[in-house]
């Protein structure tokens, strides 16, 4: 079983690609947007046929959360900074 992270996610939205697929972004923060027009970070633990789940955050913290893959329209996991 795969626990929702510790932190809160980037503050930033990164830039919408034109092509992605979420299962490149597991384990990592994600920002999602759906087909209806929503859009939120989140963080993919399982991606399997007919489901993606993880935790999505609601602005103060995780909640675990499922989606029809269907309705994605695109996902970006950028990398993040880190300083040495």
């Amino acid at each position: 079983m795969a626990f929702a992270p510790q932190s809160p996610p980037p503050s930033f939205i990164p830039e919408k690609p034109e092509v992605s697929y979420i299962v490149d972004c597991l384990y990592n923060y994600t920002y999602v947007w759906l087909w209806n027009g929503e859009n939120f970070w989140f963080y993919p633990t399982r991606v399997e046929y007919g489901e993606v789940s993880g935790y999505r955050w609601n602005g103060a913290f995780w909640m675990f959360y499922g989606i029809d893959p269907r309705l994605i329209n695109a996902v970006s996991c950028p990398p993040i900074p880190t300083l040495y």
